[in-house]
């Protein structure tokens, strides 16, 4: 089945360039390698900044776009993990991204994957 870890940021102060900014990013990337090789690894990213983001949607059969950043929320989807392996092993997979980051993320199974 179809994961999706979700990690999560603090709006567009996630990325400091700081040494444990770098050291993060290097252990997702050794991460997402290992779970390449094991042929867990379906997709894995880090999205821009929320500011960079459009909202896009159709009123009265228009396209209206609109520059971010979105709502009130101080938390914003930094970035993901797709992963294809059963629930434990999805499981055990976000506990490893959450200590990665130090923080929580939210696993969540794709819709098209569930029998």
């Amino acid at each position: 089945m179809k994961y999706l870890v979700l990690i999560f940021g603090d709006t567009d102060t996630t990325w400091t360039g700081s040494g444990e900014d770098v050291a993060t990013i290097r252990a997702l990337t050794e991460l997402k390698h290992e779970l390449a090789a094991s042929g867990e690894l379906v997709s894995s990213e880090g999205l821009d900044f929320p500011s960079a983001g459009k909202v896009v949607q159709i009123r009265d059969g228009v396209r209206v776009v609109t520059d971010g950043p979105f709502g009130e929320a101080k938390e914003q989807i930094a970035g993901f993990f797709m992963i294809d392996t059963s629930d434990e092993r999805a499981q055990e997979i976000a506990g490893q991204v959450s200590a990665v980051v130090g923080d929580r993320v939210e696993l969540r199974e794709t819709l098209l994957s569930a029998p």
